[in-house]
């Protein structure tokens, strides 16, 4: 057992809390508890050596990067993450405004400054434009379906392609356009696979997709890195709260179980860690992501889940998101260019292509952010899901750095030689 300082005495009124996971979820709830309930006899157990999850900056290109979580989603005065940043001061003062907390963007990405075809040609933005305004009218109207006991399709992409053939029987343009238009709107479903972590919009119920809260707010991103907030929330813990390098192997739960510091004090939680440290606890906080929920589900819990818990668990769907982040000497875009569309000709989501990921893989990348300038590098941030993204996963730095060179030549080529006729 735990063996804690000092002579025993009564426990704690709101008794012991263990937390297991320092992620934002964990470090949110550790904060919470300590600040509003008056918990002081908490822990937060953590497997690695540092805090955050998911929300992880890093020094690369001569500045700091966001392997993991980039953007304020929504940020305005009913987003917990907005406020805890204003609280920090993590922003600045353009985020912060009341302007910004206003505008209202329907919870979807912005359009790009530059879209560029697997041909190297320069994509015209008004047409991206219109195909956006179409996919994303579509897509609002998915979630009309929340709630209802039946839906008349059961996916969201089922519904999306649904509509799309009956408008298309409309469009008056030439076929070269018509083919165009629709190589747009992949695009626009691979984007939405980011958003919606998947590898398939096929693959996402329409009846619940009404369940994401859409926020007021330009979405922003820290300056200084998405880490600061939770290091500051970190901070705001008490003293020795926080137990790194604690990987939770059983959690012993329903029982009696007893602790040196409190004699005669029977506890019905026993968190055991790998390296046989034990802590009893009154309550306990799962927050470990759940992907390692699914791995350790059936070892875990002493006793098992529930059933019905255990089915919930291991029914939960979740997608590979990856970020891809390419060093460029001298950038071929616009100083004020901030996004930079991929939209790979002769694509549709009509047709699921075939091939074998290793050749297509790089096609479900959507495009590119535009990073702010570095000291000596430029950076683009690729954003790519599903499938491919795993499969990119298992590729060497070389091949990964070969593929994408072929990609930027690709879309640049053309782009590349009409810029430069008409400097001339």
């Amino acid at each position: 057992m735990e063996k804690g300082g000092g002579k025993g005495g009564p426990p704690p009124a709101n008794g012991l809390v263990v937390v297991v996971g320092g992620g934002i979820a964990g470090l949110g709830a550790a904060q919470r508890l300590c600040r509003n309930l008056g918990f002081r006899n908490l822990r937060l157990l953590e497997a690695s050596d540092r805090c955050g999850g998911r929300v992880c900056s890093q020094p690369a290109f001569g500045g700091l990067v966001d392997i993991g979580a980039h953007w304020i989603h929504g940020p305005s005065k009913n987003n917990p993450v907005f406020q805890l940043a204003l609280e920090y001061g993590l922003l600045g003062e353009k985020e912060m405004s009341e302007e910004n907390q206003l505008i209202e963007v329907g919870g979807h990405p912005g359009l790009p400054s530059l879209s560029l075809s697997s041909s190297g040609k320069n994509v015209n933005l008004k047409l991206v434009e219109d195909v956006s305004n179409l996919f994303y009218t579509l897509l609002d109207q998915t979630r009309e379906f929340l709630h209802m006991a039946e839906t008349p399709v059961p996916s969201v992409g089922e519904y999306l392609k649904k509509e799309l053939a009956q408008l298309m029987a409309d469009w008056t343009e030439d076929e070269a356009t018509k083919s165009l238009k629709l190589s747009i709107l992949n695009t626009f479903f691979n984007l939405e696979c980011c958003v919606s972590g998947c590898h398939s919009m096929d693959l996402v119920a329409l009846g619940s997709f009404g369940e994401y809260a859409m926020l007021p707010g330009l979405d922003c991103t820290f300056s200084e890195g998405y880490e600061g907030l939770t290091n500051c929330i970190m901070t705001s813990l008490p003293k020795n709260v926080i137990q790194f390098n604690k990987p939770v192997k059983i959690i012993h739960w329903n029982g009696s179980y007893t602790q040196e510091k409190f004699p005669g004090v029977k506890f019905p939680v026993l968190v055991e860690c790998e390296g046989g440290e034990q802590f009893p606890a009154n309550h306990v906080i799962v927050t470990m992501s759940l992907g390692v929920l699914k791995e350790q589900l059936t070892t875990l819990f002493d006793p098992p889940l529930p059933h019905s818990k255990a089915e919930v668990i291991k029914r939960m769907g979740f997608g590979t998101n990856n970020k891809i982040f390419v060093e460029f000497e001298e950038p071929f875009w616009e100083a004020d260019c901030q996004q930079i569309q991929v939209v790979w000709e002769d694509s549709s989501p009509f047709v699921d292509d075939k091939s074998e990921l290793e050749n297509i893989w790089f096609k479900k990348l959507i495009g590119f952010l535009v990073l702010p300038p570095f000291e000596s590098s430029y950076v683009l941030c690729g954003f790519i899901a599903g499938l491919e993204s795993e499969y990119m996963e298992t590729l060497s730095d070389e091949e990964l750095i070969s593929s994408l060179t072929q990609v930027f030549r690709r879309i640049t080529v053309s782009f590349i030689l009409e810029n430069a006729q008409s400097l001339k």
